[in-house]
């Protein structure tokens, strides 16, 4: 048996020639005299190596495999079949995931996300509903290692919440949290009717980009924003919940509404909140821009924020099913754990892509 070396997919040759422009690039005597465009090309220049060493080290386990059965293969030797089963499906898991981070190849998908949950009509259901939401992605960046912020936590009335904002700031966490943008639902024996009925609840998932450097200019004129302060509510170091630190910010002529809360001074807040309003108006530039081409190309469907994405059934069965992709699985505590993975692969390999 013989491994026959191809590039596919992984392009190790394309990558290799682009990590060497990259490096004669860092060489340059002015290259640090701009810190965005410098971290820029370094995390380009650290994205390529990475993929290379894993290919590398892939090709490495494989050929190590094929000496193993060439050179001692007993087809009565248990520990030798049992020890290559072990090596075959790990070294298939490591191509699935590398494909998968190849498959991130969007205009944002390396950039960290701003992700915001809100509940939809049904009072206390759809709130508590949220929260279950909230908890997995809260438990899903932790899982995968994430550096996150709780910007902004708004309490409900008798449970759950009546909004979430968690600022993700990790490389590529928009790549893989984009496929979360729409609409949620739950099905359920609500724990809040004394009757024990089966209820149905909704929540919507916001996923925006965190965009670093743009050919869009964005300057707030001061004159177009309203800044309101309150005192804090729901998750909060010492102090936070005691003086009025909390800031919400209107940007009157689009409408859109950011607060933040979770920083321990008022100017704090405010600046964090200057930072994500400036992100949501980037992309609403960007939004103008697509429709204006959307204008020209005609028609052309996609997945809109209204539109119900993903069921999660607790009663009469247990189903998580995605209705883009149509991948599903029974084990619905797993998911809301922050087991979401099969998802967004599913969705990154269907090609299915708003951004």
């Amino acid at each position: 048996m013989k491994l026959i070396y191809y590039g596919g997919l992984f392009d190790p040759e394309g990558k290799k020639k682009r990590i060497e422009e990259l490096e004669n690039i860092t060489l340059q005597p002015d290259f640090w005299s701009d810190k965005k465009k410098s971290e820029k090309v370094i995390n380009e220049l650290n994205y390529n190596k990475n993929i290379i060493d894993n290919v590398s080290n892939l090709m490495s386990n494989i050929e190590d495999n094929i000496s193993l059965i060439n050179d001692s293969f007993d087809e009565d030797d248990t520990e030798i079949k049992n020890l290559l089963i072990s090596e075959k499906d790990e070294i298939k898991e490591k191509i699935d995931s590398l494909q998968i981070e190849i498959l991130l190849s969007g205009s944002f998908d390396k950039l960290g996300c701003l992700l915001e949950i809100h509940p939809g009509a049904g009072g206390t259901e759809s709130c508590d509903w949220a929260l279950m939401l909230y908890r997995m992605y809260i438990r899903f960046c932790e899982k995968k290692g994430y550096k996150y912020e709780i910007v902004d936590y708004q309490d409900g009335e008798e449970a759950g919440i009546k909004s979430a904002t968690i600022l993700i700031k990790t490389n590529m966490a928009f790549g893989y949290l984009k496929s979360e943008k729409g609409v949620h639902r739950l099905v359920r024996i609500s724990p809040f009717d004394s009757n024990s009925r089966r209820h149905t609840s909704f929540a919507s998932v916001d996923v925006t980009p965190l965009f670093e450097e743009t050919d869009i200019d964005i300057d707030i004129n001061p004159n177009d924003i309203r800044v309101d302060v309150y005192r804090s509510s729901g998750h909060g170091g010492q102090g936070v919940n005691t003086t009025d630190s909390a800031v919400r910010i209107t940007h009157i002529p689009s409408k859109i509404v950011v607060t933040c809360q979770n920083e321990r001074s008022q100017i704090q807040n405010k600046e964090k909140a200057l930072e994500i309003l400036k992100s949501k108006l980037y992309k609403l530039e960007l939004e103008k821009r697509e429709s204006k081409l959307k204008d020209i190309k005609g028609d052309l469907s996609d997945i809109n924020f209204g539109s119900q994405i993903r069921s999660y059934v607790m009663h009469p069965y247990s189903m998580v099913k995605d209705h883009r992709t149509n991948v599903e699985t029974s084990n619905v505590l797993k998911v809301l754990d922050g087991d979401i993975d099969l998802f967004i692969n599913s969705y990154l390999r269907s090609g299915i892509n708003d951004v």
